[in-house]
């Protein structure tokens, strides 16, 4: 009786904990951010400016910020770039989460959510390219076709929502019934090869939402992340650090089933050393138990009429690399913030994860001394992907956000995408020179080193658990841990 009545307390408990997490997330004001129109923005590798194109200062300003390659465009075209990368924010009203009762993220699931952004961003440059060679072959600059019809959030929509969660959540939520895999979507013959290209984009962009659901079956999803993430040690409702998700998510997209992904793997460093043996293997070697063969034959959709993959034609893979590093000891030090402007300037970037202390977000760009990022900290309903027509608009965001470099916690994961291992040897090339310490910085964030990791033996006797620190412990010393790191 006792434990009977102990299992309704605690549930009573989740309960009210979810509604107030609900509550206090789908309350929250949206201002305005202002942009200025003297200065550069730079988003993911590309240089917007918001004076008028004919004005000579606009193309200056945006070379010497990103390139004599950057690519120029005003406030619409930032717009529509912006709204299509993809958001993923807090969900409720979700089957329960492994190992927990739990049917929301909503207070603790950001860094998660921040890392399927990252990933997100990542498989976007991978199937729909992003002013490169796509793996569709395509070297158009791929946006969602109704971004500009996304509405900015406002205040009324948002306390409308949450009025309406309340009294649902008061009410006891509902539970929607399990899913099984995302059927194939029905593909109609368009006109034009411009329109059957635009078809084909779109199939690509709504297969790439529907593995980002939140339903066990989901091959990137909420529930398969808090799933690898039990194996290292973490629950549902914990805390999860930037360098913790960078390892989930190698483990998410290395176990992913989907055809789609097998052209696809990730790779961490290893306290904050890139060993570039290890990423070229990545890039050439089949997964684990799946043959040459079998990848070699599976488009993206196996039941659609998507095409074959560059990268499954042959037994090259892209990489997805995270290298998790600490900018900095109970702040980001000043000395990496051009450094960090220098990373969000390059094109095969798919953005930083990281944030304010205990708040995680998704930076994708700047513009002067502040941080562009999307923010995970939106509590939506539950979108049911399995469906050929689910709604796409709560996977985009109108509206941008911006934070001084200066609030930037010093513990995040940056992002790289790269294509191939030729492809590797280029922005290992380009990023050693990024990584060139000033005459003010002692160390560089992270190095390229030749060989495998394993010729070191860094790692040896270590626990699973240790290996995951981007610093080895030595036990000799003392060590101050701070979030993710151990700073000797």
């Amino acid at each position: 009786m006792e434990n009977k009545g102990s299992d309704e307390v605690e549930t009573l408990k989740t309960k009210f904990v979810s509604v107030w997490h609900n509550v206090k997330y789908s309350w929250a004001l949206k201002l305005k951010t202002s942009f200025s129109r003297n200065s550069p923005v730079l988003l993911l590798g590309k240089c917007y400016h918001f004076k008028a194109e004919d004005d000579d200062s606009v193309a200056e300003a945006c070379s010497e910020a990103c390139g004599e390659d950057s690519v120029v465009g005003n406030a619409e075209a930032f717009r529509k770039d912006f709204t299509s990368r993809v958001w993923l924010t807090y969900r409720e009203e979700c089957p329960p989460l492994p190992g927990s009762t739990l049917t929301s993220d909503c207070g603790w699931g950001c860094m998660l959510r921040a890392g399927q952004m990252m990933l997100a961003q990542a498989l976007i440059l991978h199937f729909l390219g992003r002013d490169v060679v796509s793996l569709m072959n395509s070297s158009t600059d791929w946006t969602w076709s109704e971004a500009m019809a996304l509405q900015p959030l406002d205040t009324e929509t948002w306390t409308t929502s949450a009025a309406k969660r309340l009294v649902a959540s008061l009410q006891g939520p509902s539970r929607p019934p399990e899913h099984g895999p995302h059927p194939p979507l029905q593909s109609q013959a368009p006109g034009s090869a411009e329109e059957a290209d635009a078809h084909l984009k779109e199939m690509y962009h709504r297969s790439l939402v529907s593995w980002f659901g939140d339903s066990p079956s989901a091959q990137l999803g909420l529930h398969r992340l808090i799933r690898t993430g039990l194996t290292m040690g973490k629950q549902a409702g914990d805390w999860y650090g930037p360098s913790v998700v960078a390892h989930i998510l190698k483990k998410a997209v290395e176990e992913a089933m989907d055809p789609g992904l097998a052209g696809i793997t990730a790779y961490v460093s290893q306290d904050c050393t890139v060993y570039s043996a290890d990423v070229i293997d990545s890039h050439r070697a089949p997964r684990a138990g799946q043959p040459s063969a079998e990848r070699s034959e599976a488009p993206p959709n196996s039941q659609s009429n998507q095409p074959v993959s560059a990268s499954t034609l042959t037994d090259s893979r892209a990489v997805i690399i995270l290298i998790p590093v600490r900018l900095g000891g109970e702040k980001t030090n000043p000395d990496y913030f051009n450094f960090a402007k220098s990373i969000l300037s390059l094109d095969y970037c798919i953005g930083i994860i990281g944030g304010k202390p205990k708040q995680a977000c998704y930076f994708v760009g700047f513009q002067d001394d502040s941080l562009i990022y999307m923010d995970p900290h939106y509590c939506q309903s539950f979108v049911d992907v399995s469906t050929s027509d689910f709604p796409l608009q709560s996977y985009h965001c109108p509206s941008p956000k911006k934070m001084p470099f200066s609030k930037m916690d010093p513990s995040c994961t940056l992002g790289f995408y790269s294509k191939s291992a030729q492809d590797y040897e280029r922005i290992s090339q380009e990023l050693s020179k990024v990584l060139q310490p000033s005459a003010k910085e002692k160390y560089p964030a992270f190095t390229f080193v030749q060989g495998h990791g394993r010729d070191y033996d860094l790692s040896a006797g270590l626990t699973p658990e240790k290996r995951e620190w981007p610093f080895i412990r030595d036990p000799r010393r003392t060590v101050t841990t701070i979030g993710d790191f151990v700073l000797l």
